[in-house]
């Protein structure tokens, strides 16, 4: 092969107005999918959602989230980004509208919803969710055939001082608490609220979804945040087959108990490394103990560990169910959480919301939730359509491979054609795609 170098380009450039191209040439599959939901129609009769005096002038509701969950699946990430819409012609005619609503009506909207609204869309968003598992394979979703469960708490940081409901956060910076519950690879709930207890919203949100685990073995993982009493008492009672919480709180009896623990209960002594990379010996066993505000003992694996240059031991717990016996099986199950937390950095690096667009907070939960749903739209056309090596995508890649596509708007014996241009490695998967979900013209129907 010939050395190849970088050489300066010879070729001319020319600009023109774009009337019938566009860029987001992959938005044809978000909406297949939400057609086939029947996403669309669900809007329209979800209470709240509609805050139009006359319902025969100004956008509907559905066609604010749509222009929204566009925005959001094509790289958008404010109202902005959705007005911006209005220069893809691909994205207006998906809609069927001349044009979409400017971002001051996008924001008045988003101002206008309600707490019951709120909440009616996470429902939305829960049906959407429970209609893709029961489609996708298992394999795809689960843990070795366990469905799990994830609770965490992230704080969002805003600037200014009108945000309503920002407080400054343990860090010194301004900011909003974003409590999520996820559901597999599925964001099935979240609340956006002032920073304070950081698993305030769990036991409403383990009491609305508890019938999602009661057909499968589901595991559920939180870390210390959901360790108080109350909390286990949630989880504990949740019905999940199993569960695990990291305690880091509140230590010190459990700490005396491990110590006076006998040698015979503890596993064999086994090497292991320190998350520094240093080698250390570790031991397990289990523990009963009742922290306050629980109404029982709770069980907890114990790993007590040391360096060779360590005369005392350390430990660390974990709160779980009391059916499992093997603390090291528990121990090492629940490190895996470390997962199912990037997921919640990968939805707000995926969809670049680190910055709330309103300054009401309601106005914000809404938009959070929109996002959310936008976010479970594109993990659903991963996990039923991609195939297998592209389960590992993240968002941006899933973006900028599937969303991200050239298109071109043409008339083609009167009907008006869509051209996608794919890769050509990709040319039979989209065409095999959309024969599925796109639906196809009756005989005889006019163009448009």
């Amino acid at each position: 092969m010939p050395a190849l170098t970088k050489r300066s380009p010879k070729f001319r450039l020319e600009f023109v107005a774009n009337t019938s191209h566009s860029v987001h040439g992959g938005l044809p599959a978000v909406e297949a999918l939400c057609q086939q939901f029947g996403l669309w129609e669900k809007l329209r009769r979800l209470p709240g959602l509609d805050c139009r005096q006359r319902k025969t002038h100004g956008y509907s509701p559905e066609l604010i989230v749509a222009q929204l969950l566009y925005s959001l699946c094509s790289g958008g990430a404010s109202l902005a980004d959705a007005e911006r819409l209005n220069e893809e012609p691909l994205a207006k005619l998906l809609a069927r509208v001349p044009r979409f609503a400017d971002q001051t009506t996008v924001g008045e909207w988003l101002r206008a919803q309600s707490p019951q609204s709120v909440a009616a869309f996470w429902e939305l968003i829960h049906q959407f969710v429970s209609w893709v598992l029961a489609q996708a394979g298992a394999r795809r979703w689960t843990y070795c055939d366990w469905a799990e469960a994830f609770f965490d708490d992230t704080q969002i940081e805003v600037s200014g001082p009108s945000f309503e409901g920002a407080r400054v956060n343990y860090e010194g910076h301004l900011s909003l608490s974003w409590q999520t519950f996820w559901w597999g690879p599925f964001l099935l709930e979240a609340h956006l609220d002032s920073p304070g207890d950081v698993s305030a919203a769990l036991p409403a949100m383990l009491e609305r979804h508890r019938a999602l685990w009661q057909k499968q073995p589901g595991d559920f993982l939180a870390d210390s945040g959901s360790s108080a009493g109350v909390y286990l008492n949630a989880i504990a009672g949740a019905g999940f087959t199993h569960w695990s919480v990291s305690y880091n709180k509140w230590t010190e009896p459990l700490e005396r108990l491990a110590a006076a623990q006998p040698e015979a209960v503890w596993s064999a002594s086994r090497p292991a490394k320190w998350r520094d990379g240093s080698a250390i010996t570790e031991q397990h066993c289990r523990v009963r103990h009742q922290p306050e505000g629980c109404q029982q003992p709770q069980t907890f694996a114990v790993v007590r560990f040391k360096g060779a240059d360590e005369f005392f031991w350390n430990c660390r717990f974990v709160a779980c169910d009391p059916d499992r016996a093997d603390a090291a099986a528990i121990f090492a199950r629940h490190r895996l959480k470390g997962d199912k937390e990037n997921q919640i950095k990968e939805v707000l690096r995926g969809l670049d919301l680190h910055h709330p667009p309103c300054a009401e907070l309601n106005a914000n939960r809404m938009f959070y939730a929109i996002a959310a749903l936008a976010h479970n739209v594109l993990i659903a056309l991963k996990l039923l359509h991609l195939p297998d090596d592209c389960q590992s995508w993240q968002l941006k890649t899933l973006l900028r491979q599937v969303l991200l596509l050239p298109a071109a708007l043409v008339r083609h014996a009167r009907v008006l054609v869509a051209r996608v241009q794919v890769p050509a490695a990709w040319l039979c998967w989209w065409r095999a795609l959309m024969t599925r979900l796109w639906p196809q013209p009756l005989v005889g129907r006019p163009a448009g």
